[in-house]
């Protein structure tokens, strides 16, 4: 799996502020809404519901929000660079700036796990995400994920 599959360039956004996670999820849902055509209301409650699991801030200003939902087709993502990090109850109590939300059809099993763990792996190399705070230009933030990423990986 590359993250060339994962992630449309419209679903790559620098955000200049966010007021809370809830907030955040309901921004995810609008950028996947527009660039997969999941339905926001859909989105929002999936990702919501599995935050009530347990956060997914795993740590060093990074959280991955993930969701199964059975319209959609494949595993699709969402990057978000926030100019102002928020509260994410993350593992280690660290404000989170980078968000990289997963959906996933029901039945993904095995897919949805690859991606999860592409997307964690590559966003636990600090090198590479201090790359991504200092590029808040979208069109930079995809290729940065979409090129580099794969020689980090």
């Amino acid at each position: 799996m590359k993250f060339a599959e994962l992630l449309n360039p419209r679903a790559v956004k620098a955000v200049s502020s966010t007021s809370s996670k809830k907030r955040l999820m309901h921004d995810i849902a609008d950028i996947a809404e527009s660039a997969y055509g999941i339905p926001a209301d859909r989105s929002v409650d999936a990702l919501m519901e599995r935050e009530n699991l347990g956060p997914t801030g795993v740590g060093h200003g990074v959280a991955l929000p993930h969701a199964r939902l059975d319209c959609v087709g494949s595993v699709v993502g969402v990057f978000m660079l926030l100019e102002k990090p928020i509260d994410f109850n993350s593992v280690d109590r660290q404000p989170v700036d980078i968000v990289f939300a997963l959906f996933a059809p029901e039945d993904a099993g095995v897919e949805h796990l690859k991606a999860l763990a592409l997307v964690s792996r590559t966003l636990r190399d600090p090198e590479f995400c201090t790359k991504l705070r200092a590029n808040p230009d979208p069109a930079t933030l995809h290729t940065i994920i979409t090129e580099g990423a794969t020689l980090a990986a």
